[in-house]
Order: structure tokens, then sequence, then C-alpha cells
């Protein structure tokens, strides 16, 4: 392997640092430094009814600069907390350099927070300014002030006239000298605040996490060597993730450092129309949006008669993909090594043309790569969409690690791990299993009491520090194998324990049962009972087609939670994820929801993960159905 990987089998692994970076910097020099030196180079690109137009680097920091005299004029010292609330988008990501600028540091709030937790995030960071990206938001966030006991400053992140808003804060600005701009700019190093990310709170309120400038520049400097082919110049990524999570700005600054062009996209429901007319050659996304465009690409074949040949070229592509993984792992005599027969490339050739290259083109013709974070991609879909020609590279991370802490390469690639430390990273298998991390990620701690009265986040403002060791303790269990490779195979506190004492990953299990398309999200249970049994939902497209293929006529979510035939075909996928397992490890009964688990309904978090805990405690009557004769056996 190329990349300096000190691997312990077993037990320790960790990537040299690769690049060092002036103490005294901060992540605005990634900007600054751009603008002087290459300032028409395409940062960004801003949809409209014409299609897309380009933001060059000078024309961004142009525009931030405005943006940040006005923060400063309307009192925003150095250190000052900036809230903002909006979906993903142009404007978003031009406040938060504003918003760096400035001196502030930014703190993001989900676009789907309630009252609640938006007057829980004010008070807890002391945030006076707030941006906001529409006048219903606006709304939200004066009824959270209220309930707060907070008056904060609300700007709209537009020019539409109702103000306060940008051009408000752009006329306030102009008597701001350069010098001041600058002083403020230059205020921070890599060593404080650049933002304060809440955790999603799964047990009580959400913790603010300390993410430092060093944490987003350092990180991004060292990630770019090894992601070249990827994040690398003259590369476009279409950004839809929630920039609210800490994976897509981490991920945003290293575009910067590798000068890829970033569209903004707020709406998923436009994403397929978006990509196809951005033709990004990257993309960033969660396990729900491949297990979507895989389910669109299968009832798209089968809706026009193709069904069974879309099947053959699914078995062909992760066949392709599986020996060209064992072809690059295969460590014995040349003569043995894997080969591809003859009738695999003719079948790969044939499907290619038929479904892979149609598949391409529908995400816009020039992706090369993509990028899954966030929680498990089933390895069999990983491999079709390698097979299909879209590699896409798993990695993992938290909110404390800046997201990323390992990624797979393009130069070492294992599908079913989630790859090896990024450089300047350690990660570390405990005894009980549980995944460690140090690192340039790593966040300074959890936000605590505030530094001084006038709410100012400082690195010292931590509740709970790191141990003396460095090593932030995860809660997640995984293995890491004799090349340096993590694998992730559950959460601690996840962990099933069945009455018999059996211990189950329910991560395995459920993935399995999401590769059926009609199952939109499954919940694996069995903590202390006397055996394991899920809860299922249905998609409602599939549901919907499926419905059309077996003439069943329109059918409801409730209606469809108690139809024969569908459970009938809710079964065989029950039986296929009980396939590999012990009969101790099978899922022996199933209950399908009649309704849906969203965001909306609190279910879901920002980045698509079923919240397990609030599922089986909202639908406990469910789970406990499960247990007794009503339920329904399977297998």
């Amino acid at each position: 392997m190329t990349h300096p990987l000190h691997p312990f089998p077993f037990k320790e692994a960790s990537t040299e640092l690769l690049v060092t970076v002036d103490r005294q910097s901060n992540t605005t020099d990634l900007l600054a430094q751009l603008a002087q030196r290459s300032p028409w180079t395409p940062l960004y690109a801003v949809r409209s009814d014409d299609g897309w137009t380009d933001v060059t680097a000078g024309a961004f920091e142009d525009q931030v600069k405005v943006l940040a005299r006005g923060l400063i004029a309307s009192g925003l010292k150095p250190s000052d907390p900036v809230a903002v609330f909006s979906p993903t988008s142009y404007a978003w990501t031009l406040v938060d350099f504003a918003i760096w600028y400035a001196g502030g540091v930014t703190v993001p709030i989900y676009e789907t927070s309630a009252p609640a937790q938006i007057a829980w995030i004010l008070q807890d960071s002391g945030a006076r300014h707030v941006f906001v990206a529409d006048r219903g938001r606006r709304r939200a966030v004066q009824t959270a002030a209220e309930e707060a006991g907070t008056s904060p400053s609300i700007w709209l992140m537009s020019d539409e006239g109702y103000g306060p808003d940008f051009s408000d804060l752009r006329l306030l600005g102009e008597p701001v000298a350069d010098s001041l701009l600058e002083a403020h700019r230059s205020s921070n190093t890599l060593d404080t605040p650049a933002s304060l990310v809440y955790t999603s709170g799964t047990t009580g309120q959400p913790r603010g996490c300390i993410i430092t400038h060093g944490n987003f520049t350092v990180l991004a400097r060292n990630t770019i060597p090894v992601l070249q082919e990827v994040i690398g110049e003259n590369g476009r990524t279409l950004m839809f993730l929630p920039l609210a999570h800490v994976l897509a700005r981490a991920v945003q600054v290293m575009c910067l450092v590798g000068r890829v062009q970033i569209g903004h996209v707020g709406n998923t429901g436009t994403l397929m129309r978006d990509v196809e007319t951005f033709a990004p050659t990257f993309l960033l996304g969660v396990p729900r949006i491949f297990e979507k465009i895989f389910a669109a690409t299968q009832r798209r074949a089968e809706n026009t008669g193709l069904g069974k040949p879309f099947a053959a070229a699914v078995r062909t592509a992760v066949r392709w993909s599986e020996l060209e993984q064992e072809r690059a792992w295969y460590r014995g005599p040349a003569a043995a090594a894997p080969r591809i027969p003859l009738r695999l490339r003719a079948a790969h050739t044939v499907f290619d043309a038929l479904f892979y290259s149609r598949l391409r083109s529908t995400l816009g013709g020039s992706l090369a790569w993509a990028i899954c974070g966030a929680s498990a991609l089933d390895p069999h879909l990983t491999h079709f969409f390698r097979g299909a020609g879209i590699p896409v590279l798993e990695g993992y991370g938290l909110t404390e690690t800046t997201a990323p802490a390992a990624v797979n390469v393009p130069s070492s690639t294992k599908v079913g791990t989630v790859g090896i430390p990024l450089p300047g990273t350690t990660v570390r298998i405990a005894d009980d299993g549980e995944v460690l991390i140090r690192g340039v990620g790593v966040f300074a701690g959890y936000h605590g009491a505030h530094a001084d009265g006038e709410h100012r986040i400082a690195a010292d403002a931590v509740a709970a520090p790191l141990p003396a060791d460095g090593f932030l303790h995860t809660g997640d269990v995984g293995r890491i194998d004799d090349d340096g490779f993590l694998s992730i195979t559950g959460r601690l506190k996840d962990l099933i324990v069945t009455a018999g004492g059996k211990n189950v990953a329910p991560g395995p299990l459920e993935e399995a049962l999401r590769r059926e398309p009609l199952v939109d999200q499954a919940v694996v249970v069995g903590d202390g009972r006397p055996y394991v049994a899920a809860l299922l939902t249905l998609d409602e497209e599939e549901l919907a087609a499926f419905a059309v293929r077996h003439r069943l006529g329109p059918l409801t979510l409730a209606e469809a939670a108690e139809h024969p035939q569908v459970r009938d075909h809710l079964q065989h996928a029950v039986d296929a994820a009980n396939a590999p397992v012990s009969r101790a490890e099978s899922i022996r009964r199933f209950a399908v929801l009649p309704t849906a688990l969203s965001l909306e309904s609190g279910h879901l978090s920002e980045s698509l993960k079923v919240k397990r805990h609030v599922v089986t405690q909202d639908f406990a009557d469910a789970v406990d159905g499960l247990y007794t004769a009503a339920g329904t056996t399977a297998g």
C-alpha cells in the first residue's frame, strides 16, 4: 500500500499525518489564499431557471466579506456564537464563511427542529444572532427565543425586502474598515472553536460539540492527498445532505482545499433531476439515498418487463465487484490468482449497455465516485454500484470526530469495511470491542458552562473532556483486520441479548431486510425477549408499483400492513435475511407498521438513521404483540 499505514492486527491501526498546518491560521485562510492566488476558480454553482451559474472564489469571498462587515457592525465579537436555521443552500455556505470571517462561531440548527429544540440550542449556546432561510423559520425562532428568554437579532438569508435581511446587513457593514475586518478574520487560530454542533440527542437534551478550526482545516488538508482522485481539481459535487450535519460541512471544507465545485439542493424531492443537470463527478450520501436509487432503478426495470434481466444484471455486477476485490487483495502465487471468467465478462458487457450505462446516465453521466457515511451500507449494494461502474467508498465517523475518521480510498478499498484511518488518526479496539479514536478530527469536547458572561464559545468551556490518553470512546463496536481496515459491527447500547443469553447485532439483519424494495425501514427487536423479531415499514412508491403488478388495487399503508399477499412477499425477505444466521439469531416474527417512519414523525435522525429507542417506545404495543400468539411467525 502507498499510504503510511501502520496496522496492529485486530487491535489498533493508525495513519501518519501527511500535512502540518500553521497553528496561528484558521479555516478562513483556505478561502483567502485561494481567492488571492486563483480568483477565477469556479467554487460554487447556484441553480436558477436557466440552469447553474458559476460563483468564482473571488466573487464568493467578496460576498462573504460584505456580510462579515455587517455582522461586525451589528456588534459581533470574536468567538461570539451565531446560529443558522436553514435547509442546505448556497446561502448557508455564504453565511458560514461570513461568520468565520467576522471571527464568530457557527451554531447549526437542523431545518426540521421543533421550537423546543431551537429554544434549547439558543439558550445553551447563547447565540444572539440567528440566520434563517425564510419567514416561517423566522417565526419559529421568535417563538423559541421567547421560550428561551432570549432576544437574538434574526437575519433573513435573502434580499426579499421583508427584513432584516442580507441587504440590511450589507448596508450596515459599509462603514467597517478593511483593517477591522482583517483583525476579526485573523483573530482565531487552529485551537479556537469554529462551530458548536449539537448532537441529535437520543436521550435528554442535545449536547454541543466544540469543533475547532484545526478540526476542519487539518482534517481537510490531510484527507485530500488520499482522496485526490475523488475530491480533486475540476471535480463537481452536489451537496444535498443537511449542512447542519458536520459531515456535509467537513466535506465542503475539503472541496475548498481540493478546488471542487459545489452545487446545493435543499429539497431532495428534485434530487434526481438536479443530479442529471449538474452532472457531478462524485456524490456524498447516506445509505438510504443509495438504497432509494437502487430501488428506483429496479422498479423501472420491472415496470418495463425487464425484472428478470435486471436481477441477472445485479448478480453479475455483484460477482464482478467481488472478484475485483479478491484480485486486489490476493497474496498467493500468480498462477492461482482469481480471474474474471469470459462468460462473466460477456454478461457484464451486455448488462452495461442494457442497465449500468443507463443508471450512470440518470446520475449525470460524469459520476465516477460516491462516498457513503452516517451508517452502514449493505455490502450487496456496495458491490452492485461498484460492478455497475460507480464505486462507493464507505467511511466512518461521528459528530465528535468532525465526521470522517476512517474511509476507503481509491488505492485501498474493501467492501464491507469503513476503510483505514485518515492521516493523523489512530483507531483502537478496546477489550470489550468498543471503537476508540484519537486524531486531528477529534473535537475539543462538549460545550459546558459559558466561559464568561458574554456567552462566548471557548475551547476550555468543556463539560466532558477526553480521557488522558486522548482517545474518544465512540460507543460503537468494531474490529480491525490485519490490513488495518475497520469494520463496524454494531452499537454497544443496541446489542440485543435475548432471554436465552444470545447476543445479536441488529444492524446486519436490518440491512438484509432493506434489500427488499418493498421495505422502507426495519427495526430488529428482542432484548430480554425469548427470540428476535422485527418491525417493518413499507416504501409507499414501491407499494404502489407492487399493487399494480399484482392487481391488488390502491392500498393505503394501513391496508397493506394486513394484506396477505403483501405479508407473504415480506415473509420471503425475512427468510432471506435469516438464511446466513443461526436459528437463535433469526427473526421469528415480524409486524408491519401502518405508518411511515420519517424526520417529521421524529423516528429518523437528520442523517436518516432510525431512532431505535423512539420507535420501540412509540410502537411498544406492536413490539409486545410480536411475543403473543397473535404475532406473525417468520421461518
